[in-house]
């Protein structure tokens, strides 16, 4: 296990502005990663490996992207003990995101409010850091995966939407496991829009017909996830599942954050506005998850994020109908011991 208590380190984190601290620790983490310093934070993967969309997970606990915008800390984070890390989200072109402050804690909720907007160093320079990443050839055995989350410039209209994706995937495509299509941070200016019945039907069959030229281009299919909302009632989702089996989607990623502000009412911080994470989107990420679940049959690969803090929330989203879980909210409060409590967990609920 890592030989640095997250107890020890989180009061001192937990002191400094949020987006402070991320930074500190993402700087941290890069530089450490690959050297003796990675002993820090440093697990034994759990060994519980699953196969989905076509790809091989070495255990059914991953990294949600958000977390390492710009590809910078593949190795380490993947030291931590996840089968799979998925990073990004990324825009064709650099942009600085929205104003400060825009992370905020709310420690009595466990969770999070942010509003970033995408901020990421663009497209030409997370392919290069990508590119620099060793955890495949250093692997022993197989290796984790790898999900690059793609996005559009907040300067480019809905309209034109489109676009952007197609130019993100183009350059995001021989480098990922997979590719994971986000159109529902609530932070970027009707982005949520695209998971209405007409737009999305037009983005998929775009990015369908794309990977198709890719394919042949690369001589891989790489699968593509798509990344929706917990905002959604049980018609929006039938439709999106539909809409996904129709264009040949490999698989869905439930949830993104949450707008609501029902469990989070009077708290310090509580109605600053940007996607809330954390426990409070726990039970309408399960509940999306379930419908999906029901709308898409068994063997469509399910991927569950959102609430996940404890091994409990992480065998509960298997059982509302996941195959894997992502975490990222609880990283930040339980440190990386919950990447391997979560993975032993989920491994043992199955004996």
């Amino acid at each position: 296990m890592s030989l640095l208590p997250y107890a020890l380190a989180r009061p001192f984190l937990f002191g400094l502005d949020p987006e402070a601290a991320h930074d500190l620790t993402l700087n941290a983490i890069a530089r450490t990663q690959g050297t003796a310093l990675e002993c820090m934070y440093r697990q034994p993967m759990v060994n519980d490996h699953v196969t989905l969309a076509g790809l091989y997970f070495p255990n059914r606990v991953g990294l949600a992207a958000g977390l390492d915008k710009n590809a910078r800390c593949i190795d380490g984070l993947g030291a931590m003990g996840f089968g799979f890390v998925e990073v990004g989200t990324v825009t064709p072109l650099a942009q600085p995101g929205n104003p400060k402050p825009r992370m905020f804690r709310l420690p009595e909720a466990q969770a999070l409010i942010n509003r970033l907007g995408f901020n990421n160093g663009g497209l030409e320079a997370f392919v290069a850091n990508v590119q620099r990443a060793r955890f495949r050839s250093k692997a022993q055995g197989k290796p984790m995966l790898l999900g690059l989350n793609i996005g559009k410039n907040a300067a480019t209209p809905i309209e034109r939407a489109t676009e952007d994706y197609l130019l993100a995937l183009d350059g995001v495509y021989p480098h990922a496991d997979y590719v994971t299509v986000n159109i529902s941070s609530p932070n970027t200016k009707n982005l949520r829009a695209l998971q209405s019945d007409e737009a999305l039907d037009g983005l998929l069959s775009a990015i369908s017909a794309r990977r198709a030229v890719l394919a042949l281009e690369h001589l891989k299919r790489t699968p593509i996830f798509v990344k929706i909302a917990p905002d959604l009632d049980e018609a929006q989702v039938a439709v999106i599942a539909a809409t996904l089996q129709r264009h040949g989607m490999d698989g869905v990623i439930a949830t993104n954050t949450t707008l609501s502000r029902d469990a989070v009412k009077g708290m310090a911080h509580g109605e600053e506005a940007g996607g809330l994470s954390g426990a409070p989107v726990r039970e309408l990420s399960n509940r999306v998850v379930q419908q999906l679940r029901a709308a898409l049959g068994r063997d469509f690969p399910i991927i569950g994020v959102g609430g996940i803090l404890s091994a409990a929330d992480a065998v509960a989203k298997i059982e509302a109908g996941a195959d894997v879980v992502q975490i990222y909210t609880g990283l930040i409060y339980q440190g990386p011991a919950l990447v391997h409590q979560t993975a032993l967990a989920i491994k043992n609920m199955k004996k």
